[in-house]
Order: C-alpha cells, then structure tokens, then sequence
C-alpha cells in the first residue's frame, strides 16, 4: 500500500494532487474544511490543536499497517487578511498564522510520530512560496509563515539523519499559479495590496501556470529516486516554459 496524506487539497493544487496520487494508485487521505472527498477529513486549520487531534485520529489506523511508501504533502494555506497587519484584529492574525504556520507543524509532527518506525520510504513535501524569500506588502503573515515554515522544514530534516528509519522533508515552491487565491489577489485594493496591478497583468498576458501542470511537477519531485533532504526545489525545474515568481 502506498499511502498518500494530503493538506488543502479540496482545489486548486490540492485537488489536482489528489487526482493525480488517486490515478496512480495512492490510498489517500485529505484534510480540509470542506472534505469534499470519500477519502477526505473534516479539519479547521485555524484551530490547531483539534486539527492535530483529528489527524492523528486518522491516522492511528494506518499506524500498523504493512506500508510500502509514505507520503505527506503539506499544501493547505491561506492568504487572508490581506493588508498592513496592524490593521486587523488578535484574531484574525491568529487565524491565518494558526492555519498556515501552527497547525502545519502539528499535523507534520503527527504524520512523523505515526510512522517514523516504518522502515518504507516516507516524504513529506511542504507547498511553500515566492513569498518565503520576499516580503510583500500587505502579505505580512503570508510571507512570515511561509519563510517560518521553510525553516521548520529544514531543521526537521537534519533532525530526521539521527533517526534509523528516516522521512525526506523537502520545501516545493510551485509558482505562480491560476487558482482561486490569485483570482482572490486581483481583487484586493491598491491601498492593501500595492502590488496588485503586476497581479492583473500577469493574468491578463497569460503568465499564470495550469495547477494540473504543478501538480504533475510536483509529483515528479517527490518520487525522484533520491531527494536532497531540507533543500528547496522549483516545481517550474520540471516542465517547460516555466515562469517564475
């Protein structure tokens, strides 16, 4: 059985990722709010300790199981609020900082718990962004748990080289994409989004990548025979006419 774990993948790149993973004969699981799927459960990111609760609910019963391959794509996120940070309320930073940053580690930590005794090969692949290695204004927390959770990464894996039966954890940047978030950007005012208009245009000349495109990258990434463990790759390293960030 090879068992695939996927983060936000109700759509946009998350439900092709699933597709994907189903047509190639993964078991699956996916976390969301919206649990589209027969294969899908209920969780509230914003929440991070029931998130954690629920995965490892979900979990427990693949614990014993037979596995011939692990893996995890962390992919949730969320944009949200968008605009000076000082702006918004405790709890709406909170949200979106509990939903992209906290609960990520927690959910991340329970896929590790649950099977770092199997000796099958096991990755975890967090979605990250152009956003990790450049602050935006108005994308405050964006930019900040992104960046956050590159570093996380990194440093679970170099703890993971200490453990006899190791996980590869790598960061994914898949670019610029046509999903429902960027349809979200081009909508946001100039005051709270100065860069806005370089968002329109890129829509506009057709510089947004198909999120089947990406997923099929990013799956080529994770079944690479070997991986560079806490290094960062570039979904667009894995196709043509690719287009940066």
């Amino acid at each position: 059985m090879r068992l695939a774990i996927v983060t936000g993948g109700s759509r946009g790149l998350g439900a092709e990722l699933c597709q994907q993973l189903a047509e190639q004969g993964y078991e699956l699981i996916e976390f969301s709010r919206s649990a589209p799927y027969s294969f899908s459960q209920y969780i509230d990111l914003a929440d991070p300790l029931l998130s954690a609760e629920r995965v490892a609910k979900a979990l427990l019963h693949f614990k014993d199981v037979t596995l011939d391959e692990v893996l995890m794509i962390n992919n949730a996120g969320v944009l949200d609020p968008i605009g000076v940070a000082m702006n918004y309320s405790p709890h709406q930073l909170l949200a979106n900082l509990n939903a992209n940053f906290c609960s990520a580690i927690l959910i991340i930590s329970e896929v590790i718990r649950t099977f770092q005794a199997h000796s099958c090969q096991k990755r975890i692949a967090n979605i990250s962004s152009g956003a990790a290695n450049k602050g935006y204004a108005g994308w405050s927390l964006y930019c900040a748990s992104k960046a956050g959770m590159e570093n996380f990464v990194a440093s679970v894996a170099m703890e993971q080289k200490h453990q006899a039966q190791a996980f590869d954890v790598i960061n994914i940047d898949p670019g610029v994409m046509d999903t429902e978030m960027q349809a979200t950007i081009r909508t946001v005012n100039e005051v709270d989004f100065p860069d806005v208009a370089r968002f329109i245009q890129r829509k506009e000349t057709g510089g947004l990548i198909a999120p089947a495109q990406t997923a099929k990258a990013v799956i080529q990434i994770v079944q690479l025979a070997t991986l560079d463990a806490g290094s960062r790759y570039v979904a667009a390293d894995y196709f043509a006419n690719s287009i940066e960030v």
